[in-house]
């Protein structure tokens, strides 16, 4: 089996991402477990990695995109391909990367279905206990981030409110409003917590609240994610940190612009669930380098890739992560993994020229993909 590890595109949507499919060490274990790697040349760089440590952990340095792709049988990446790089995935091959395909364009999910790719979304590779082990390890890094974005930009200098997150004797801390108590959510309110914030997680489930409420030992205020109480929230929020998941589906919008109009000027929104379409009505995909932009006087950052940021630690938790999982396709082909593994499964968009059934997209051919693939074996 080839294993294809691309140069991500130095620029997709305004996004610069560094972040590469697999680290060396990664691909020495798929090298030990029988594959046969292909690296694009330059594709580690932005994360510290040469050329020169994948040839020692046993790949072969290709030094085209075009290459890599075309001789794989399982492409690895971080971002989903862009429209060439559909072109080139072989018929009936592999493709695995953060797909996000409930908000990709049309054209590359037809693309997809015609060259029959098995298509695994890493960010819904879901394990029987409903975690999802891929995303979660991004999720962690981008939930840690969010404090280090939050300081900086709230600054004079960035346009902001001009607080200190944490305050000072005699003057209170930052207000920080977390919309969504799953993994980004959870390590953002402890990063917040750290630096002496006013934490204040909205979820929609009262036992994850509970949950939280236990973990945080009372610190934290939770409520529960109602309209009325997001209303209530947002509007006295200095950071607000959009964080709500549902797993290959599109964000759902639960701040409108109304709410984003009556907080106060220079306060943020970071909206981490950009990649999957945003959770704030005033949220928007802006081209460049900073993704930042102000609407009713309120600065929004909206990444779609705050990991990318920390690009060398990014990649070697997505090695870890994705490891497991890839080496299970290495080791029994892929037919047989998809069969043994049911996480795998659930990670499944496209298959054998069908659709998932979980996306609502009734204009392609669409079926219960996990039962297509037992139906198979």
């Amino acid at each position: 089996m080839i294993v294809g590890i691309p140069k991500e595109p130095s620029v997709l949507k305004g996004v610069e991402e560094k972040r590469v499919g697999l680290s060396p060490a990664g691909v020495r274990e798929i090298v030990d477990s029988g594959a046969v790697v292909y690296v694009a040349s330059g594709a580690g760089a932005g994360a510290g990695f040469a050329d020169e440590e994948y040839r020692a952990a046993g790949a072969r340095v290709a030094y085209s995109n075009e290459e890599v792709i075309r001789r794989a049988d399982v492409v690895v990446k971080v971002q989903p391909p862009d429209g060439a790089e559909w072109e080139l995935v072989n018929d009936r091959a592999t493709l695995m990367a953060f797909l996000h395909l409930a908000v990709a364009p049309r054209e590359h999910i037809r693309r997809s279905l015609d060259k029959r790719i098995t298509a695994i979304g890493l960010e819904i590779v879901q394990e029987p206990d409903g975690s999802l082990p891929i995303l979660r390890s991004s999720s962690e890094i981008a939930g840690k981030m969010a404090v280090q974005l939050a300081g900086r930009l709230l600054e004079t200098t960035s346009g902001g409110r001009g607080i200190l997150l944490g305050g000072i004797p005699g003057i209170p801390p930052a207000d920080v409003v977390i919309l969504g108590g799953g993994t980004v959510g959870y390590y953002a309110a402890r990063s917040f917590l750290g630096v002496g914030a006013s934490v204040y997680i909205l979820d929609k489930n009262p036992q994850r609240l509970l949950e939280l409420d236990e973990l945080f030992q009372g610190t934290v205020v939770t409520a529960l994610a109602t309209k009325t109480n997001i209303e209530k929230f947002v509007a006295f929020a200095d950071v607000l940190i959009a964080a709500v998941l549902v797993p290959g589906q599109r964000a759902p919008v639960l701040v409108t612009k109304e709410m984003v109009q009556r907080m106060r000027p220079g306060s943020l929104i970071i909206d981490f669930s950009i990649d999957q379409g945003g959770c704030v009505e005033t949220s928007t995909l802006t081209p460049g380098e900073d993704f930042l932009f102000t609407s009713f006087g309120v600065i929004h950052f909206c990444a779609p890739n705050v990991p990318a940021m920390v690009a060398r630690t990014s990649t070697h938790a997505l090695t870890n992560a994705l490891l497991p999982y890839l080496k299970e396709i290495v080791t029994q082909g892929v037919p047989e993994a998809l069969r043994r593994n049911v996480a795998l499964r659930r990670g499944l968009y496209t298959f054998n020229g069908y659709l998932s059934a979980a996306l609502p997209l009734p204009e392609f051919p669409q079926a219960d993909l996990e039962k297509l693939v037992m139906e198979e074996a």
